[in-house]
Formats: C-alpha cells, structure tokens, sequence
C-alpha cells in the first residue's frame, strides 16, 4: 500500500485495513480548484492537514462544497517536495481515542501544494494566478505566532521585513510581505475582496495578521511603490 492517487483506486484494500477514504470525486474537485480556486492555506504542517483540512474533507463529503484546498508553505520549502508531491498531496490522519481504539483516514482536501517562494517563478507564477482569481474566498494561515513578526527583540525590523519595505512587491522574502505582495496581485486584477485569516492558537490572531500586512502596505504607499488606493482596499472590512 502506497499513498497515492493510483493505489487509492484499489478502495477494498484501504478500507479492509480500516482507512476511511474521501467520499468525493477527487479528480474533478482537483479540477474545479484549477479553474476557482477558493481557499488557499499558508503553513503546510501537521496542524494544517489534522485540523483545517480535515474540516474540508467533511465539507466536501457532504457535497457543501466542490472545491478543495490549495496549501502554500512560506518558510519549509522542503515539506512541499517530501510530504506533498511524492503522495499526491495525500496525507493520512491517525487518532487516538479516549477508549483506545484507533480512527485512521486519508486526507484527499488538498489538492495542489506550493512553495509560497518568489524565487520560484512557477509555484510564485501559480500563486500570483490564484489571488488574481475572482472566485478567491479565503487565504488563511498556520504559521505560529513568530510568522507575523516583523521586529525582533530590540524592535528592530528583521532582515528579510527591512529588505521588503525598501524594495515593494516584487520578490517579497518575508511572509507577511509575501502575503502583501498578493494582495497587490488581487487589488490590481480588480480589487476583489478577500478573507485573511489565522488560525494559529495565539492571543490576537486575526490583530497580530492585519497589523502586520497593513504596515508593509502602508510603508510601500509612503515609499510610492504601490498604487495610492492599496491601503484602503487593505483596510476595507468587507
């Protein structure tokens, strides 16, 4: 048994073995987030596979959705080539119950995995197409509190937060410029909104997120490189 499309179509085999699989059609959800994609997740790791896209497999087996989702990983670009590609961006999801016993399924929500990396051009290219994309809903994120950081300590900028602010949009290194960066991408295809969300399990989340991205925004306005108007659709709440 290997975690992979092909070897998921022998379901008797999984199932004898006591894996609950996706109840959907996984082909055609993969195809229908190509064409409007709907949700995309910044963070790749355990927490994200065992919770959020957990969630989105009962969604889609339920038929309340048609869309799965597509995970960006901004810091471990490793996770995208060890964990993701090789299974066909399967993952299996192990639980143990109070009473001992064992529930075991395989994850099939994900269906595309990218390095949210701007020296990539093509996951970069991808990712840039999917914020451009009207059908977009919701970009949310697992990527611990230190993720929307952009001081140490001392309350000096970061490295990579200092090198974002003086050189705009164009191949962010930080993740909250990243973030900023295609938003920009969204702003100018048509200004269509968007829900930014954290999940992560910290005081502030959804704060610590927007203080972050609408001060990289701010200072590229200030700076001129970006259109006057980004702040505001940055600030609209709806």
């Amino acid at each position: 048994m290997k975690l992979s499309n092909q070897e998921l179509k022998n379901r008797k085999i999984w199932e004898e073995k006591g894996f609950e699989l996706p109840g959907f059609d996984r082909e055609q959800v993969k195809k229908n987030t190509e064409e409007r994609p709907a949700w995309v997740h910044f963070g790749a790791g355990n927490i994200f596979r065992a919770f959020p896209a957990a969630v989105q497999q009962q969604i889609l087996n339920s038929g309340a959705a048609d869309t799965g989702i597509v995970v960006a990983e901004g810091y471990d670009y490793d996770i995208i080539g060890k964990a993701y590609c090789p299974y066909d961006d399967l993952s299996l999801l192990v639980v143990l119950k109070a009473d001992g016993t064992i529930e075991k399924k395989v994850i099939g929500s994900v269906v595309s995995s990218l390095t949210a990396d701007s020296a990539n051009e093509q996951d970069w290219k991808r990712l840039c197409s999917i914020f451009r994309n009207p059908s977009l809903q919701m970009a949310s994120f697992t990527i611990t509190e230190k993720g929307y950081s952009l001081v140490n300590g001392a309350g000096e900028y970061l490295p990579d937060v200092a090198f974002d602010l003086e050189n705009g949009p164009k191949q962010p290194r930080g993740i909250m410029a990243k973030i900023a960066a295609l938003c920009y991408e969204r702003y100018l295809a048509g200004k269509y909104p968007l829900a930014l969300v954290s999940m992560d399990n910290c005081s502030h989340n959804g704060e610590k997120l927007y203080m972050a991205v609408s001060r990289i925004v701010e200072t590229w306005e200030e700076k001129g490189l970006v259109e006057k108007d980004f702040v505001k659709y940055i600030e609209n709440p709806s």
